[in-house]
């Protein structure tokens, strides 16, 4: 499709106008998660409603989007039917006549598609529980337009904060992100508007923008889902910034193992150039903003700021003392500002809306709202935006429903490798900025993994040990030597092999890492050990001084026996053996061979009968 070039805010208003209206022109829109929900056939999904309306004749009046993600990843894939707001979970082509039939037609709910409040049926998004006590502000237009049409994006007021940036000066603009009290959502937190000023006031020429979107926490994936499903949001917080920092080039630096954020980046940037919002001269107001999109390896390392300005500028990806900051020496040697995905997805709305509205959200100096990417053992999985300040316990039992099979909630893992571990006596604490550390943990850049009682904190500890040791880049002694040590500890201990003074080597050894490491990476590294010792130091106890695990995780540490009370002799366990470790006859309750068996769990997983008893 061609795209009208826009030379000044009024050209682009007028797009808008024609853009609401050709929308209007359905009567129905069809919103098919077909990014996250991809895996699980939604594109499927997409070509079933194609055909399906077509053989109807109902296509020109019914637009089937393949959108971005809705959120609740647990009810994948995901279809959301608009003006109606029915949202539809595992939803399968099969069902695409039923839902043409019964909502598209006669204006009514697919029930057995449906969420459930209360034990009472709830359709729409606002009634259903996991959306109702969210504030989707940064998320609003997220599966609510095709990523890939400019025009869907600009219906709904994108780039017209930018237009609005562009008329003021760029201080101005600065002042007002400045006091919005916007902190960056990429984890360290820092204000926003001060980055900005830094950057703004450094001598040096040209000026560079970078936004990070090398997403490398285990789980999280704000930043995936914003530049898959909003892209020109992003693109928009980017103009903002560059014309706040006077910067005329920049880079979107984002993992190759995003394809699909690629993908709709690359096309954002094409139809934002050839409209004419990216270029020479934006929107008449004289200022020129160009960008490109560059792909990282996946390094975790690179999304601390230096090393991913040296991986821009193709050297290896490790981190660099500072002074100089970015600001004063970034990419190329010049001033450069660089801002995560979530954080310029925010700009637009401060600009749109003030920086008054702003500061309503949140708490005082943590303001605005935060994207958290729920998983673990919690029923409803997901994308959740609360504003900041939100406690675990709204998140955890109000939004995501509570832990799974109803057992009890032992912990939460905040800002991934580099956070803490959050115990239950924290679960009425406000999250924000300050509070997570003053308990040792970190927001991140919102990674939340909820654990419940059958999690092992040591081998969790270990777990992400192991992760920031293999990512590590090398460079300082500190991080490649002090986090092998801790790491070699840890794998000691969850094999039952661990010895009296272990858990002070491991505190001493992550406060000397936190101490002497060069960067961000190895400075947190030690988060998730020393606060699981800090708060459930009896589990490291038990498996040094016991020598079991109290979670029953830990291969060497437990076993599995079969209860002769409980055993039908029905076979499975046996059938299902890799190691042909248990015994027994028809009728006579079997037993497992402790010399044989590998402790795979298949018997445990197959008995119906709960009579494989870990222990």
């Amino acid at each position: 499709m061609s795209y009208p070039k826009f030379v000044n805010p009024q050209d682009l208003d007028r797009f808008r106008q024609q853009a609401v209206k050709a929308e209007k022109s359905f009567r129905a829109r069809v919103l098919i998660c077909a990014t996250g929900c991809r895996s699980k056939g939604a594109l499927d999904i997409c070509e079933a409603f194609h055909t399906e309306l077509a053989s109807r004749k109902l296509d020109k009046e019914i637009s089937v989007v393949a959108a971005g993600c809705h959120g609740q990843c647990s009810r994948a894939p995901a279809v959301v039917i608009e003006p109606l707001d029915f949202l539809y979970g595992g939803v399968i082509p099969e069902d695409v006549a039923e839902i043409i039939e019964t909502t598209l037609l006669k204006g009514k709910p697919v029930e057995r598609l449906c969420d459930r409040a209360d034990g009472k049926l709830a359709p729409t998004m606002k009634e259903a529980p996991f959306y109702r006590r969210q504030r989707r502000e940064v998320l609003a237009h997220c599966g609510r337009v095709d990523p890939k049409k400019i025009e869907d994006a600009i219906a709904r007021g994108c780039y017209a904060a930018a237009a609005k940036a562009l008329s003021m000066t760029p201080e101005q603009v600065i002042d007002e992100v400045r006091e919005a009290g916007i902190r960056g959502r990429g984890g360290a937190g820092f204000p926003t508007g001060v980055k900005w000023g830094f950057c703004r006031k450094a001598t040096g020429s040209p000026k560079y923008l970078i936004c990070n979107a090398d997403e490398g926490d285990p789980g999280a994936f704000m930043d995936r889902a914003l530049l898959e499903g909003v892209p020109h949001q992003v693109l928009e917080g980017m103009i903002i910034a560059a014309y706040a920092i006077g910067a005329a080039h920049g880079f979107v630096y984002v993992r190759a193992e995003y394809p699909i954020a690629v993908e709709h980046v690359e096309i954002a940037i094409r139809q934002a150039r050839a409209c004419g919002l990216l270029g020479r001269n934006i929107l008449g107001s004289g200022f020129d903003f160009d960008l490109e999109v560059r792909m990282g390896a996946g390094a975790f390392v690179c999304g601390e700021e230096t090393a991913l300005i040296a991986s821009l500028e193709g050297k290896r990806g490790m981190p660099r003392a500072r002074p100089p900051f970015p600001a004063n020496q970034g990419y190329l040697n010049q001033p450069t500002t660089i801002n995560n995905v979530e954080t310029l997805a925010n700009v637009p709305l401060i600009l749109e809306k003030g920086r008054d509205w702003y500061k309503a959200l949140g708490t005082p100096g943590n303001t605005g709202t935060k994207i958290f990417a729920l998983a673990g053992k919690v029923n409803n999985t997901g994308l959740v935006e609360v504003p900041i300040g939100t406690t675990l316990r709204q998140i955890i039992y109000d939004i995501g429903g509570g832990i799974a099979k109803d057992r009890p909630f032992k912990a939460a893992q905040t800002g991934g490798p580099s956070g803490g571990c959050i115990p239950a006596k924290f679960l009425d604490l406000p999250i924000d900025y300050d509070s997570l550390k003053k308990i040792g943990a970190i927001m991140g850049s919102g990674g939340l993994i909820v654990m419940d009682e059958n999690t092992c904190m040591v081998d969790m500890a270990r777990f992400f040990m192991d992760f920031v040791q293999q990512e590590s880049c090398g460079k300082c002694v500190p991080c490649r030597v002090g986090t092998r040590h801790m790491l070699d500890i840890l794998t000691r201990i969850c094999a039952g092999d661990g010895q009296d003074g272990d858990i002070e080597r491991l505190e001493s050894l992550g406060h000397e890492i936190k101490a002497a490491a060069l960067c961000g990476l190895g400075q947190t590294a030690p988060n998730p050990v020393l606060t699981t010792i800090q708060y459930f130091r009896d589990e490291y106890e038990s498996h040094i001084n016991l020598k079991k695990c109290p979670a029953k995780e830990c291969r060497g540490l437990f076993r599995y026996r079969i209860d002769e009370k409980l055993c039908k002799a029905c076979g499975r366990c046996l059938k299902t053996c890799p190691a042909e470790a248990i015994k027994g006859e028809k009728k006579v309750p079997h037993v497992i061979d402790q010399q044989r068996c590998t402790l795979c769990g298949s018997c445990f997983e197959q008995c119906k009968f709960d009579a494989v008893l870990r222990e």
